[in-house]
């Protein structure tokens, strides 16, 4: 029997519905948009305005709180171009623009500062003959992606970039910061003992691989204060070997735990967790769901010039037998659980961390669509609120959804296929499950899907 079915309709809606307060932030309900965004701004770094209408259409959908997309805070850590950026003081008025439009539908808008390290799949021009900066100077295992493990100086330049982006988040009037610390990014690439090896004093044991994340939650507060909203994107559990059962695991929950525990620094670090798993993107368990192969096979092929590892992923990608050997490995690996496939780590930091500081909260990321889920996790401790990307994506005004019922109705369900994110390699991103739209035909449906995907760009920047 489900737990979660015992309670009724309201009394879920009434936990899901309920404020959460945080330290220096409340945000209206526990609903939060996850990190995702297509690629929607200039290619210099500067927004544009498919995104201004991307983040509001969100938060006319009824999201307490969204979490920006990767915000690069240096051209050099871009994991995609035309993401806007945060590296500059110039960028401020674009933020203030998005915060605004936010602002006007009572949803709160925290911005996740972001570098690539070596996971940079589209670095641009300008990382044409740059390798990316990491704590190892050896590639990614996924895609070969080519690293160079970073000199003292340039960990204290980075450092500092995290904390001017900080700094232009809040002066332009966004309501917090989120620290990219999971899926392989730069800062997963210095936690993961499957990642960092590394003998000075940024490398070995948990406590000197969060070193530099430490400095950095430090320098932030330097620029910000206490009175500013500060959380970290943390793996639970990297499953580093997900691709090559050989290779190291990286950090396990308990260590996740220690640095967790280590971050709150005495009261004046970070104010709250953001719970996922995986160290690389994509990863079986992040997002959590099939692998459109057809799609893949499709859209990949501009990765080809990016990694070392990359003409052989294609060829893999493009053999019938050797696809579909590769989706079987992908789901065994990922599991069967998809809608909340991180509880199980969120409730263990939860628990370990309400020892440590009530005050603190703790966000789960992982494939949420149904009221039941949504609430009954939040109700078992597990955390105080839940993010979701691809169902809301999916279903923009979710949140209205789950006002009313348990969930969309199950031909509008998030399928989980993960097409939205293989397509934003080079499409705009949107949901393409054809099967979610109606038609008495394919180019009836296929119309309906093109024109949801392209509502991102109306109104256009002049009408």
């Amino acid at each position: 029997m489900n737990p979660d079915s015992e309670y009724s309709h309201e009394d879920n809606a009434s936990v899901i519905f309920k404020p959460l307060k945080f330290r220096a932030l409340e945000v209206k309900n526990r609903l939060f948009r996850s990190n995702v965004s297509g690629m929607f701004d200039e290619y210099s770094g500067h927004g544009g305005n498919a995104r201004l209408n991307w983040e509001e259409k969100f938060a006319r959908g009824g999201v307490g709180c969204i979490i920006s997309s990767f915000t690069p805070v240096a051209v050099r850590g871009r994991i995609l171009v035309r993401y806007a950026m945060i590296d500059d003081d110039n960028k401020i008025p674009f933020w203030r623009a998005v915060g605004e439009r936010v602002h006007t539908h009572d949803c709160r808008f925290i911005m996740q500062l972001s570098h690539s390290g070596r996971q940079q799949d589209f670095g641009g021009v300008e990382n044409l003959y740059n390798k990316g900066l990491s704590s190892t100077s050896k590639s990614d295992y996924f895609h070969g992606l080519l690293s160079q493990a970073m000199t003292k100086p340039e960990i204290a330049e980075v450092v500092e970039q995290f904390a001017q982006g900080a700094r232009r988040a809040r002066e332009a009037g966004l309501d917090g910061v989120e620290l990219h610390g999971a899926n392989g990014y730069l800062i997963t690439q210095f936690l993961s003992s499957g990642i960092n090896d590394r003998t000075d004093e940024y490398g070995g044991n948990w406590e000197g691989r969060a070193r530099f994340v430490l400095e950095i939650v430090r320098a932030i507060r330097r620029e910000v204060g206490q009175d500013f909203h500060l959380q970290m994107k943390i793996n639970g559990v990297d499953h580093n070997d997900w691709l090559y059962p050989w290779i190291p695991k990286g950090n396990t929950l308990d260590e996740t735990i220690k640095i967790c525990s280590l971050l709150l620094d005495g009261g004046k670090g970070v104010d709250a967790f953001h719970v996922s798993s995986g160290s690389t993107f994509p990863h079986p368990r992040n997002p959590p769901g099939d692998l459109p192969m057809r799609d893949l096979e499709r859209w990949y092929d501009g990765m080809i010039s990016q990694g070392t590892r990359t003409r052989f992923n294609y060829a893999i990608f493009t053999n019938p037998l050797a696809a579909r050997l590769f989706r079987q490995w992908w789901r065994w690996r990922r599991g069967r659980v998809i809608e909340g496939i991180n509880l199980d780590y969120a409730r263990a930091i939860a628990d370990a961390i309400a020892d440590v500081d009530p005050d603190i909260k703790v966000l789960c990321t992982g494939g949420f669509q149904h009221a039941d889920k949504i609430a009954g996790a939040i109700r078992s401790g597990a955390c105080d609120a839940v993010s979701m990307a691809r169902p809301l994506i999916a279903n923009n005004d979710l949140p209205k959804i789950l006002a009313r019922a348990n969930g969309p109705e199950p031909k509008r369900e998030c399928t989980y296929c993960n097409r939205c994110l293989i397509n934003d390699l080079e499409n705009p991103l949107g949901c393409y499950e054809l099967s979610r739209f109606d038609g008495d035909s394919f180019e009836e449906r296929h119309r309906r899907m093109i024109a949801e995907v392209m509502s991102v760009f109306e109104p256009p920047t002049f009408h």
